[in-house]
């Protein structure tokens, strides 16, 4: 059994004179939760719906499960929520999801049980134009567990959720995979990606800029040292790190922006350097591990920031 659920070459999307999504190749493995993570507009709806068989692309290709994107077998295998969930306004949350359960092969029992693991099950039977766009978001993550598939791709799936909501989901995400299940999540939030997923693609502008670990985009941790005086602390740093291990920073706000030095080292460098530094009558103030933020890094690779959670009405 292969460990690759999905793989895309070159997949590509043009719409007019509009590249939408370009040369995209990437590798989604079996069990993990894969982050595909972008600002609104970067291509990461359009390269979903490729994968899902929705929309046909101008150039390259995409296997999921082993399966021509949208064919039978693999459609029978996958769940999706893409650009938000579409169900009968008439009808109660539980009665929409019985009639997708047909299609499905599954029975109430299933029904009742995906219900109850996105929290609506004492909401199932209330008329889904009532619901909040929260319980909505949630109720198309149910419909996308229906029939246990091997492959979950959801399309920012917190979207309406408050903080608790967002909390929830994110469990449910990490629960899923650990089930064996795979999950593929698009999201513009960076604590959404850093908290659940083992792996990140960043897109911006329809290029796939990076794959990896979210601990690999993040790169190694440096140190941030306070020192008096700097200009003999970062005499020190340099010849013990390196000239490039070292830069000048500002420091915290609430230490009132003092400069500091950020030290990229090997973590055995660093007691080295507080002995030399104290050695030579440098002052040291603090000696704090810090890491590269996602949102660093993105900024790092192309100068957009990526939005932050904003709480809403669950």
């Amino acid at each position: 059994m292969t460990d690759t659920i999905v793989s895309t070459d070159g997949l590509s999307k043009r719409y007019g004179d509009r590249l939408a999504v370009d040369s995209v190749s990437l590798t989604v493995r079996r069990g993990e939760v894969y982050g595909f993570l972008g600002p609104n507009g970067a291509g990461k709806t359009t390269t979903l719906r490729m994968v899902l068989g929705l929309v046909r692309p101008t150039s390259g290709r995409a296997t999921v499960l082993g399966e021509p994107p949208g064919t039978p077998a693999a459609v029978a295998r996958v769940g999706a929520l893409v650009e938000g969930p579409g169900f009968y306004p008439y009808l109660s949350g539980r009665d929409n999801l019985r009639v997708m359960a047909r299609y499905r092969g599954a029975d109430d029992r299933a029904v009742d049980a995906v219900l109850d693991r996105v929290d609506l099950g004492a909401r199932g039977r209330d008329r889904y134009s009532r619901y909040s766009l929260g319980m909505k978001q949630r109720l198309g993550v149910a419909a996308a567990l229906l029939g246990d598939p091997d492959l979950l791709v959801l399309d920012e799936p917190t979207n309406g959720l408050d903080p608790a909501g967002m909390a929830d989901m994110r469990a449910l995400l990490v629960d899923v995979a650990a089930g064996g299940q795979t999950v593929v999540l698009s999201s513009h939030l960076l604590t959404e990606v850093q908290e659940v997923c083992d792996r990140v693609g960043v897109i911006a502008d329809g290029r796939l800029l990076t794959e990896g670990t979210v601990a690999e985009l993040r790169g190694a941790t440096a140190v941030l040292l306070r020192a008096r005086p700097l200009d003999r602390a970062l005499a020190i740093a340099m010849r013990v790190s390196g000239d490039d291990a070292v830069e000048i920073i500002r420091g915290p706000e609430h230490d009132g922006g003092e400069e500091a030095l950020r030290v990229h080292a090997d973590p055995d460098v660093i007691p080295q350097l507080t002995r030399e530094l104290v050695a030579e009558g440098v002052d040291v103030l603090e000696v704090t591990t810090v890491e590269r933020s996602l949102e660093e890094v993105f900024l790092a690779m192309t100068g957009t920031p990526v939005a932050q959670p904003v709480g809403s009405i669950r």
